[in-house]
């Protein structure tokens, strides 16, 4: 939980200016071109509503002034600081994509080494590519029957710094995208006694600090810093997110200049002003509302765990790993046994149902359960895979031998650390490339990622040796109607390879 928050927390002042600039009622001369939606397009002035256009005000020149004193934002963003237990905090845009890149151009070094996660963001691996650096990846550990990659053990950071004492940082993800969470107290006493900051992408662990129930959140674990995605889970606007960091290793002096790199100069007020208003209604009700979250989350993974065919993914992942948490807001749900993949139960569930679902792979589909949710969305979602279940097997035993072939393959697996590093990042996308057939890939190095979207960690990484596993993986999701991001060619016929 966070420290004692002080009476200020009551306060939104970012929210507060932001409410308070319409009533002012400036003639601006200042962009966004839209004027307060005057020269918004009619329908989407019809749509999104003349208040909401008329609240659209970049921060500079808006809440706060055109000499970017940015005082109102440093008070909202002091006051998340103190509500996530954090010394220091920077309002983000663009997502926690943007913490996450400027976190590796604060710690890493061109060429020097970087200890980071296999099953990283795309953004992190961004970050590898215009900072530089030569990452050695670390593999989490991977649950034998369900093929899901879990918690970053210990002892594997630990032999890590201990083979690279020259590197400049340990970057892991927690909880990961499925809702594990390492033992982020030990690995942050090994990253200390070793002088080696610890970052971690907290993106899906926003809500960590308001409730007892849920893993530590990372700062408050020991972590130098961490970024978190406001708008995920809690009730930020979408691109909402936070970067925190906490002692003397990593300050706001290393991260606000590379913040500044890489975060558009003219974010808009709303997004931040989301952020202030997330932030006082956590500290105000938090435990409440995640109480209500999580009891239905429970019912909802009971009821679906009921559904013949069904394999519901929960807290007995970690079962046998000390230290490792779990965060039971995502429900994981594997079809396999319905005869169809993934892909078809979301296509199913949003075109039959009306259910939509936030992440879907050969194997699975995932729900989040959120801020959001009440009994009648948990009764829909229900519902719909009950429907679900019963259009499958209506389907007969051809989808059940199509999804058989699948059984292997998931998105958050094994398959993330098939290609084993054979040059960095950096070196592989800007090197002279040119595109192969799939199928001809194999033994050659990668000069582009393929990443499927959602979850977004890519399986295959520039300057990775392109294996026969992960084209296997490819070929597959390709047939399945899988969505990859980051290669040129996205219907995967061709993949981009460095030249020999």
């Amino acid at each position: 939980m966070a420290r004692a928050a002080t009476r200020a927390q009551v306060e939104a002042p970012y929210f507060t200016a932001w409410q308070a600039f319409q009533e002012q009622q400036l003639v601006s001369f200042s962009v966004p071109g839209h004027k307060q939606g005057r020269g918004a397009p009619p329908e989407l002035a019809k749509v999104f509503g003349a208040q909401a256009l008329a609240l659209d005000i970049p921060h500079a020149g808006g809440v706060d002034d055109t000499h970017l004193t940015a005082e109102t934002l440093r008070q909202a963003e002091q006051l998340a600081a103190e509500a996530w237990g954090a010394d220091d905090a920077l309002f983000l845009v663009n997502g926690s994509t943007t913490g996450n890149v400027a976190a590796m151009l604060a710690l890493a070094r061109p060429g020097r080494p970087l200890i980071v996660t296999r099953a990283l963001h795309k953004s992190l691996l961004a970050g590898l590519i215009l900072s530089g650096a030569r990452p050695v990846y670390l593999t989490p550990a991977l649950h034998p029957e369900a093929n899901l990659l879990l918690d970053m053990p210990a002892e594997v950071v630990a032999r890590a710094l201990a083979e690279h004492p020259d590197a400049t940082a340990v970057m892991l993800v927690s909880p990961t995208y499925t809702g594990v969470a390492s033992d982020l107290p030990a690995i942050a006493a090994i990253c200390q006694q070793a002088g080696v900051p610890l970052y971690v992408d907290e993106a899906w662990g926003p809500h960590f600090a308001f409730h007892p129930a849920l893993p530590t959140p990372a700062v408050q674990a020991g972590a130098d810093a961490a970024v978190t995605s406001i708008h995920k889970l809690l009730g930020g606007i979408t691109q909402a997110a936070l970067l925190l960091c906490r002692g003397e290793r990593v300050t706001r002096a290393h991260l606000g200049p590379c913040v500044e790199l890489v975060q558009t100069t003219s974010p808009a007020a709303f997004l931040y002003a989301s952020i202030d208003a997330a932030r006082r209604r956590m500290v105000l009700e938090g435990q409440e509302l995640l109480d209500r979250v999580l009891a239905l989350a429970a019912e909802a993974r009971v009821a679906l765990a009921q559904i013949r065919g069904l394999w519901v993914h929960g807290p007995e992942l970690i079962a046998d790993r000390p230290g490792a948490a779990f965060d039971p807001t995502r429900i994981l749900v594997d079809v396999q046994g319905l005869g169809i993949t993934g892909y078809e139960a979301e296509r199913v569930l949003r075109e039959r149902f009306g259910v939509a679902v936030e992440m879907s792979d050969l194997v699975s589909v995932m729900f989040v359960i959120s801020l959001g949710d009440t009994q009648e969305t948990i009764d829909r979602l229900v519902d719909g895979m009950r429907g679900l279940a019963e259009w499958a097997r209506a389907q007969g035993s051809a989808s059940s031998a199509r999804a058989s072939a699948f059984a292997a393959f998931r998105s958050t697996g094994a398959v993330l650390t098939a290609c084993p590093p054979a040059l960095t990042p950096r070196e592989a996308f800007f090197a002279p490339s040119v595109a192969v057939p799939l199928s001809e890939a194999i033994g050659r190095v990668a000069a582009e990622p393929v990443t499927p979207y959602p979850p977004g960690i890519p399986v295959i990484a520039p300057g990775e040796l392109i294996t026969a596993e992960a084209i296997a993986y490819l070929e597959a999701g390709r047939a399945a109607g899988m969505y990859a991001s980051g290669p040129a060619d996205p219907r995967l016929h061709t993949i981009r390879v460095v030249a020999e």
